[in-house]
């Protein structure tokens, strides 16, 4: 969902997280070194929920020992877990673990069908388009958890009563299960504790820790300082996983504790899929290996998936076209939006404000949605996947939008290494070849592939003062998302190209250095800005055209933080620090006018109040980031049963799941 006006690839990395990363102020993730996000999240009946977000960087790890669980090849953190070690003892947790009463302690006001949209069954959410087919799923039965527990080894006397705890050898079946000390977490966990000891007779001991704690750099997850632990991840389109399932991600003394796989997990035939899987540009093999991968994650059950957390929307009977998503927002469908009663104005509730509409620092949801309107997209990502929308096509290797060739480099040519650095490929760089084969370079000459993607806009691209689109426009928005004075933090996307070529001022052919194999190439189109808007802001900028503005004077120009020229449906007319911002339609919109001539985006502080504007009728839509996920929802969807409004629930892409540690000190 990239804005033409001031959205590049970069920062489209942080949208594919949505709503979640933009609501919290995250850091745009740059491809090659992916972000993931842990959050814990209050939830209570009394207030909005409170979120607490840390992010955590994709790390590069040495490599790990490769043990199966249950074997040992020396070194720290190969002795298996007396417990979570037994393949038998995992599985039959999942089995005791009803994850249907799970997701109704903490969101009982919705429906058993809304309870089961939420229900996760892989790393990977319902509908996604690489959730494997030959999955190993755990419906809540008690007794095949206890007969799995017996075969074990856990035995209980026949006429015990229920909730005695099992034991083997002497020794109870006792777990210590560490999360966030969020009251949502501690909801669901109370259920948890209680529904393993009574069904089945596991009893796990409760560690609620900080979340500085057990997200810290030196502590919790990063020192594998756990037996049972839950916490959540963040979905995205493309499936990653690398950094968190492949054996050389293993944190270890030895490593210097690099990686995410905390579980100490090494499957050869699932840790060779994963990586055959961020290793290949073609989505059918990748749909194949990741297929493979879940088999053996799922299979090996070392890590429960629960249920993924909670979103909603809700608007006015009134307007037609809403359009809620786990995975892109609101506002992409907002120039489709019309009235029923023939109205033109509409009105948005936001509890966020953003500080600036320059999106290449600002990320903040609301910022985001507003960039939406006003730039308008370039590729929606509905459903975890992409669409394109001002571009004729999504330019795979598929639809001949993209070439992939193997090239010869020899000492001297720039190529990307496995360090994620272009450089002149020299004796002791380590690259990988055309056949997938990572290598330590030496001399002579060898085969890289190169990259080579061809984007072309739709016809008709205008900006909102009826100036064409035209290749000077991408290449200033090019120079100030490549330029660290504008304030830009990432440029690995910069840094990875060899060269853009223009056919026309609609087409262009971005081709990256030997090495480079983004999975998602076809998304990773230039931005652009109107390089001949004349600055009108009086000061020593006045009378210049944009391209003449200084990068790093731009986070400070009001034409650009707060009243930016696009191409998308609307356009800024005022912003009310602190109260609203009122945007008009564009009269020079590519898809022609639109049915709603105003949008109205409301600054309301409070959740409860936002919901109460929504039922007076004061506000007509209120987005996921506004609703939040506590009692505010249950007020809406009991609303929206009486008619009075509607809402609908949404499968956030944040999932909470619970690890295993396979092995111990």
């Amino acid at each position: 969902m990239k804005q033409i006006f001031n959205r590049q690839a970069a920062v489209l990395a942080a949208v594919l997280l949505a709503p979640v990363l933009a609501a919290c102020g995250g850091t745009p993730a740059t491809p090659g070194t992916p972000q993931v996000i842990r959050e814990t999240v209050v939830v209570n009946q009394t207030s909005a929920p409170v979120v607490q977000t840390v992010i955590v960087p994709g790390a590069t790890a040495a490599p790990a020992p490769t043990a199966e669980a249950g074997t040992t090849t020396g070194g720290s953190f190969t002795t298996p877990h007396p417990i979570m070690g037994d393949l038998k003892v995992r599985q039959a947790i999942a089995y005791c673990t009803d994850r249907a009463l799970l997701i109704k302690s903490v969101y009982g006001f919705l429906s058993e069908e809304q309870q089961a949209g939420l229900l996760m069954d892989s790393f990977l959410p319902q509908g996604h388009w690489a959730l494997g087919k030959n999955l190993t799923t755990y419906p809540f039965d008690i007794e095949k958890g206890k007969t799995l527990l017996t075969e074990a080894g856990w035995e209980v006397a026949a006429d015990a009563a229920p909730g005695t705890i099992r034991a083997k050898d002497g020794s109870p079946l006792f777990l210590e299960f560490t999360t966030t000390n969020a009251g949502f977490r501690q909801t669901w966990a109370t259920v948890l504790e209680q529904q393993l000891k009574d069904n089945c007779g596991v009893q796990i001991s409760r560690k609620h820790a900080p979340g500085s704690w057990w997200f810290g750099d030196t502590t919790g997850l990063a020192r594998r300082d756990f037996e049972l632990g839950a916490f959540a991840w963040v979905g995205e389109p493309d499936p990653g996983g690398e950094t968190i399932y492949a054996c050389d991600q293993i944190p270890l003394p030895e490593n210097g504790w690099e990686g995410q796989n905390s579980m100490g997990w090494c499957n050869e035939t699932a840790s060779k899929a994963i990586k055959a899987a961020n290793n290949t540009l073609d989505r059918e093999e990748r749909i194949k290996q990741y297929d493979i991968f879940q088999t053996e994650f799922t299979k090996d059950m070392v890590s429960l998936p629960l249920f993924n957390r909670l979103e909603a929307a809700a608007a006015t009977n009134n307007l037609e076209g809403f359009k809620p998503n786990s995975t892109e927002y609101v506002t992409a469908s907002a120039d489709k939006w019309k009235l029923k009663d023939g109205g033109d104005s509409v009105v948005m509730g936001f509890t966020q404000e953003p500080a600036s509409l320059f999106t290449l620092v600002e990320s903040a949801a609301v910022a985001v949605q507003i960039a939406q309107l006003v730039g308008g997209v370039t590729i929606t990502t509905y459903d975890y996947d992409y669409q394109p929308v001002t571009l004729k096509q999504l330019p795979r290797l598929d639809n001949g939008g993209a070439t992939n060739t193997a090239i010869d480099v020899t000492a001297g040519d720039m190529v990307w290494t496995t360090d994620s650095e272009a450089k002149a490929l020299a004796a002791g760089d380590e690259i990988v070849t055309s056949d997938g084969e990572t290598i330590t370079y030496e001399s002579g000459t060898v085969k890289m592939n190169q990259l080579a993607v061809t984007f072309e806009s739709i016809d008709g691209l205008k900006w909102a003062d009826g100036k064409p689109v035209v290749q000077a426009d991408y290449e200033l928005g090019t120079k100030i998302t490549c330029d660290p004075d504008s304030g830009a933090t990432s440029f690995t996307l910069c840094e990875s190209r060899a060269k853009v070529d223009f056919a026309s001022d609609s087409k262009y052919t971005i081709t990256y250095h030997a090495g480079v194999q983004w999975p998602e190439y076809f998304v990773y189109a230039l931005g652009a800005y109107p390089s001949h808007q004349v600055i009108e802001t009086e000061g020593e900028f006045a009378g210049k055209t944009l391209a003449e503005v200084p990068a790093a004077a731009w986070a400070t120009l009001p034409e650009i933080a707060e009243t930016p020229l696009g191409s998308g449906p609307y356009m800024v007319e005022s912003w009310e620090k602190g109260q609203r911002m009122v945007l008009k339609a564009n009269p020079n919109y590519h898809a022609g006018e639109v049915a709603i001539k105003t949008i109205t985006i409301q600054f309301i502080a409070d959740t409860q109040q936002a919901v109460a504007q929504l039922l007076t009728g004061a506000v007509d839509v209120l987005d996921p980031t506004t609703l939040g996920a506590g009692e505010e929802v249950g007020t809406v969807l009991a609303a929206a049963a009486e008619g009075k409004v509607q809402a609908q629930v949404i499968a956030s892409p944040t999932w909470e799941h619970m690890d295993y540690n396979l092995f111990v000190k």
